[in-house]
């Protein structure tokens, strides 16, 4: 399956919000905030690329 431009410019952003949620909590006080916050935009990206790779 060939990707896309798009998808893999999300499999990209992923990526990138899974370091950070790493990062974050790996720190001497994470932030539990923030972690839920990049935790709920890792979920939305994870979604659109289910979508685009044609799943239901």
């Amino acid at each position: 399956m060939s990707t896309t431009p798009r998808l893999r410019s999300l499999e990209e952003r992923h990526a990138q919000l899974d370091q950070r949620i790493f990062d974050e909590d790996n720190r001497p006080m994470p932030n539990a905030a923030e972690i839920t916050k990049l935790k709920q935009q890792k979920l939305r990206l994870k979604e659109e690329m289910h979508r685009l790779r044609g799943g239901q």
